[in-house]
């Protein structure tokens, strides 16, 4: 198997859910730094617009979204699993509340004003300005961001909503880590790294501590790797999926083959455009070439994604 490159950025809520499932399941991983924000020229030849952080390479094959990420994580290394039974439905339906509802509610909190102030304390005001203006472009579309004041008293009973879950088990669902803690996890992480805001996780001393617990699980092992030899791996390598669902599932009357855009629903629209060679119940696949990347098969969870046929196909 190739080696697992990972694109992120060090303070990325999500790069950090994904370093944490790497660090548990012990997988050894390639770490390639990136913007976060626009422009990302070396990104953009992996994904054919997706700019959504983290990304996951490995070889010719480019892994979008966390909830997809994990699915091929969760395959490389079934121990520990993400995914416990009898709760495995529970969790899944657990993070992708947690990765939506709770993250934009916990953002909301950490970046009003006096937050925000933190988090840009050393950056020139253009950064601010860029940074402000990128998330915006990213929001245009059926978003709804919370006020702070609205954030305030739904992310305070979200937290009393996790503290229950932990009234006689260390983790969410158990007596492990599954899916729902990582997911869960990362916005709260975020809130603690900011001293001006992370008080309103005081009012939950168990959550704290299930955070402490997330924590000292690290990040395993990872070596740093350039943004151009990520881009050489691609060019000297050839797609092949390690996503386990590949029975066509017809839901929009297209067919394998055929060329198509993929974005994500609600954050972040940039749409890549390619072929379409796989729609499973689980996820889509295109394929695509780029001068620098060479072909490459682009994967997305189908959940959360929409699929159209390209403008010229």
């Amino acid at each position: 198997m190739s080696d697992l490159i990972l694109h992120h950025y060090p303070t990325s809520p999500f790069s950090e859910k994904l370093r944490l499932i790497l660090g548990h399941k012990k997988l050894p991983w390639k770490s390639v730094f990136i913007p976060a924000i626009m422009p990302k020229p070396d990104v953009l030849p992996l994904t054919g617009g997706y700019r959504r952080t983290p990304v996951l390479q490995v070889g010719a094959d480019i892994y979008c979204d966390t909830a997809l990420i994990a699915d091929v994580l969760e395959h490389l290394a079934p121990e520990p699993t993400l995914y416990p039974e009898p709760e495995k439905g529970m969790s899944r339906i657990l993070a992708q509340w947690a990765d939506s509802t709770l993250f934009w509610a916990a953002m909301a909190w950490n970046l009003q004003p006096k937050g925000a102030a933190e988090v840009f304390v050393k950056a020139p005001p253009e950064a601010i300005k860029a940074f402000g203006e990128d998330r915006g472009k990213m929001s245009v579309g059926n978003m709804t961001r919370l006020r702070p004041a609205d954030a305030a008293a739904a992310y305070k009973s979200y937290l009393r909503r996790i503290s229950d879950m932990l009234d006689d088990k260390p983790f969410l669902l158990g007596e492990m880590p599954c899916i729902a803690d990582f997911s869960a996890y990362h916005p709260l992480w975020y809130t603690r790294r900011i001293e001006a805001v992370k008080g309103i996780l005081e009012l939950t001393p168990a959550v704290g501590d299930w955070m402490d617990r997330i924590a000292a699980i690290g990040h395993g092992k990872s070596t740093q790797f350039s943004a151009d030899e990520a881009i050489a791996v691609g060019k000297a390598s050839m797609p092949g999926s390690l996503l386990t669902d590949s029975t066509f599932q017809d839901d929009h009357g297209i067919p394998l083959g055929t060329q198509v855009t993929i974005r994500a629903e609600s954050f972040g629209l940039e749409e890549t455009v390619g072929k379409l060679v796989a729609a499973s119940r689980m996820h889509y696949t295109l394929e695509r070439t780029d001068d620098r990347a060479g072909t490459l098969h682009v994967h997305f969870p189908r959940i959360g994604y929409v699929l159209k046929k390209a403008d010229n196909a």
